[in-house]
C-alpha cells in the first residue's frame, strides 16, 4: 500500500516581489511564479498534471495551464479556510503523487490584498445569515477583532502579559530585518515601540497584526525518486495532516467545550501519529502568524509547551535565532509579507536547503502550520 511518509519531495520554489501594491494581475503574478519555481526544479512546464490551491483563489486551474503551456492533468484540488489552506494544498499533491494518480505537481497562491476593497469583511452585507451571525451583530467585525477576543480571554486565565506577547513580534520582525525579500527588511522594532503603538482591537495593537500585501507563491512536488536528480536537494513531506476539532465554531470556537481549543489540536493529533519524531525534533518552525496570538496558541496545540506555557515560551529569546525554537525565519506574516502563509512554506524549504537568511545550523526537520482559528492542515519537512 503507498504511503505518504517521505515518498514526495518539494524541488522548486519561487516567490514574486512582496509589496502593498503591485501591477501585475493576479494571474500574471501566478503564473509568472510557476514558472520560476519550475525553472528552480528543472521541469517543464509540459510536465506538470497536478494543480491544487485555495478555494479563496480567484486564479483558475485552466487559464494558468493554458497560459504556461502545462501538459493534461490528472489531478487538481482546492482546499478551504483561508490561512488553513496551504498545508492541505502541498498534502493533496504529494498524496496524488504517492499513489501514482500524478507525477509532477505546483501548488501556488496569488493574491492582491493590499487594496482594503477586497479584504473579506469590506464585503459584509446588511443581513448576515450565515455562522458570522453569532459574532458580528456583536462587534467582532474583523478576524483581529475575534482574536483578540481569544487572547483577551487567554490572558484572563493564564496571567500572559503584552511583554510576552511583544517576543512573537520582535523575533518576526529580527528575521525579517535580515532577509532582504522583507517588506520590514529596514524597519527595525524595540519593545518601547511595541508598547506604544495604536491600538487595532484592545489587548492587540498594531505589531500583533498582520502585513496587507500583494505577491505571489508557487511550490513543486515530484516524487522522491525522480527528486534526488533535481537541482536542489530535496525536501521531503515526511508527514501531513489536516484538522477539524468536534463543534467546532470559526474563528470564536463557541460551540466547543474549551473555546481556546482551536483546529490545530486535532492537526497535531494527526502529524505527530503519522511521523517518526516528535516535538522536541523540531529545529525550526513556520507557524502562521495572521495575528501574533496564533503563536502560542500553536506551540501549546503542537506540544511544544503545556497549556497556559505558549505566552512565557518566547521569553528569553527561544523564538528567536539561536534560541530553542528560532519560528518564521524570514519575517513570517507579521514582517515578511502576508501571502496567506504560503511564503511560510517556502521559507521551511530555504531552511532544510541551507539557504534561508536566518538559518538554523544543522537545521534537519521543520514544522509549517496554517491559522489555529480556523480548519486548517500541517507539514513536516524533513531533509
Amino acid at each position: 500500500m503507498p504511503t505518504l511518509k517521505d515518498a514526495t519531495a518539494i524541488v522548486g520554489i519561487a516567490e514574486s516581489r512582496f509589496a502593498k501594491r503591485l501591477e501585475p494581475t493576479e494571474l500574471e503574478l501566478a503564473c509568472d511564479v510557476i514558472k520560476a519555481a519550475l525553472d528552480d526544479a528543472g521541469i517543464a512546464p509540459a510536465e506538470v498534471d497536478a494543480l491544487s490551491s485555495f478555494t479563496m483563489e480567484d486564479t483558475l486551474e485552466f487559464e494558468v495551464a493554458r497560459a504556461l503551456g502545462l501538459g493534461d492533468l490528472t489531478f487538481f484540488s482546492q482546499v478551504g479556510y483561508g490561512g488553513g489552506a496551504g498545508a492541505g494544498c502541498i498534502g493533496h499533491v504529494a498524496m496524488a503523487l504517492a499513489t501514482g494518480v500524478a507525477n509532477v505537481g505546483v501548488v501556488w497562491r496569488s493574491r492582491k490584498r493590499g487594496d482594503p476593497r477586497t479584504r473579506v469583511w469590506a464585503k459584509a452585507t446588511d443581513r448576515v445569515r450565515d455562522h458570522w451571525k453569532w459574532s458580528r451583530p456583536a462587534g467582532l467585525l474583523r478576524p483581529v477583532d475575534e482574536v483578540a477576543m481569544l487572547w483577551r480571554r487567554y490572558m484572563h486565565e493564564y496571567g500572559a502579559t503584552r511583554e510576552q506577547l511583544a517576543e512573537v513580534a520582535l523575533a518576526c520582525r529580527a528575521h525579517a530585518n535580515r532577509n532582504p525579500r522583507a517588506t520590514m527588511h529596514d524597519r527595525p522594532l524595540t519593545l518601547d515601540d511595541y508598547l506604544s503603538a495604536r491600538w487595532i482591537s484592545e489587548p492587540l495593537c498594531l505589531y500583533d497584526n498582520c502585513l496587507e500585501s500583494d505577491g505571489a507563491v508557487a511550490l513543486v512536488l515530484v516524487r522522491a525518486e525522480r527528486a534526488r536528480d533535481c537541482p536542489h536537494p530535496p525536501v521531503f513531506v515526511h508527514a501531513f495532516s489536516q484538522g477539524l476539532t468536534r463543534q467546532y465554531q470559526l474563528m470564536t470556537n463557541y460551540h466547543g467545550e474549551r473555546p481556546l481549543m482551536g483546529a490545530s489540536w486535532a492537526t497535531a493529533a494527526g502529524l505527530w501519529h503519522d511521523a517518526d519524531f516528535g516535538p522536541q525534533d523540531v529545529k525550526v518552525a513556520q507557524i502562521y502568524d495572521a495575528f501574533s496570538p496564533l503563536i502560542p496558541f500553536t506551540l501549546e496545540a503542537f506540544g511544544f509547551c503545556g497549556p497556559g506555557e505558549g505566552a512565557a515560551f518566547g521569553e528569553d529569546g527561544a523564538l528567536a535565532l539561536g534560541g530553542s525554537l528560532p519560528i518564521n525565519t524570514a519575517g513570517g506574516s507579521l514582517s515578511e509579507a502576508y501571502i496567506h502563509g504560503m511564503n511560510l512554506i517556502n521559507e521551511g524549504v530555504r531552511q532544510m536547503r541551507g539557504t534561508s537568511t536566518a538559518q538554523v545550523p544543522d537545521a534537519d526537520t521543520c514544522l509549517v502550520t496554517g491559522a489555529y482559528v480556523v480548519p486548517n492542515g500541517a507539514l513536516l519537512l524533513r531533509r
